[in-house]
């Protein structure tokens, strides 16, 4: 019973978590079925604001229903353990027989930069492997949400959708929009390890009472740093996986069609949307042509 604990904790994380994944990925692909309002941003001013994650899950419950707000959580579980899985499986063939425990779960108390550099190299080939065999779910996830915009039906089921990609793209079309999130994954994770390694070699020391908890600290402020600096492969990522893979969110007049990812990214750029769905609550209404 105890070996299940972390994977039903981690099932029910998913579960809890699922509508405002969903919710980003339609607002990354640039859906907005809803009309901009007067509201104030963090600062207090008013302007004209899209509606905020509450807003599109009342949306998407008035559509579909309770259970519409669950569209693709199934491959979305998957993808989970499939990745958490191949993850632990890298690692532990990568880890140090000699290592005791505290040593792994302390990983970052070491100052030496080359201690960080080779826990980070482990960290990038675990966190390579589980993207790779995690990815088919992640293109069927997304897939499966974005049929919102379109009200299709092709990627109603895991089996389904799986025959629908072979037929369609091939073995090629499991895997798209991989390189962005694996560029996005690795350049984050080297950040947030580079940062922690800077924290402890230079501003945190161990005589500290609270040294512990400010370390924990640092991890999740580093965490979410990096994560928010490269948001926009993970964006670039989600759209070049529904890109022209016959679904309405993916195809004009929704979107436009990429020739591949760099392409996208720079569109993207060019039209100051490298942050489209970064945040759900304080959403800046610019213009008409920002949108699909």
């Amino acid at each position: 019973m105890a070996e299940m604990t972390p994977l039903l904790i981690g099932v029910g994380v998913t579960a809890a978590s699922h509508p405002m994944g969903y919710v980003k990925v339609l607002i990354q692909c640039g859906h907005e079925p809803l009309p901009p309002q007067i509201g104030r941003n963090i600062f207090g001013r008013s302007q004209m604001q899209l509606p905020g994650l509450f807003a599109y899950i009342k949306h998407i419950k008035s559509v579909d229903g309770f259970l519409g707000l669950y569209r693709g959580f199934f491959p979305r579980l998957c993808s989970g353990l499939t990745g958490s899985l191949v993850s632990s499986h890298v690692q532990e063939q990568l880890s140090d027989p000699n290592e005791d425990d505290s040593t792994k779960k302390n990983k970052f108390k070491n100052k030496s930069l080359q201690a960080m550099m080779e826990q980070s190299a482990k960290d990038t080939a675990a966190r390579f492997a589980a993207i790779l065999a995690s990815q088919p779910f992640h293109v069927i996830t997304v897939r499966c949400m974005v049929q919102f915009v379109g009200r299709e039906t092709k990627y109603n089921s895991l089996f389904g959708s799986i025959r629908e990609i072979y037929n369609e793209e091939g073995i090629l079309g499991f895997f798209a929009g991989l390189i962005p999130r694996l560029l996005g994954e690795v350049a984050s994770l080297w950040l947030a390890n580079t940062l922690m390694y800077i924290i402890n070699a230079y501003i945190l020391d161990e005589e500290m009472s609270n040294v512990n908890e400010l370390r924990s600290y640092s991890m999740a402020v580093t965490g979410f740093f990096s994560n928010m600096i490269c948001y926009p492969f993970a964006l670039v990522g989600n759209i070049m996986a529904i890109n022209n893979c016959g679904l309405a969110a993916g195809e004009p007049p929704k979107t436009l069609v990429y020739a591949d990812w760099r392409e996208c990214w720079r569109w993207l750029s060019k039209e100051g949307q490298l942050k489209r769905g970064s945040s759900l609550f304080w959403r800046p209404y610019r213009s008409p042509a920002q949108y699909y």
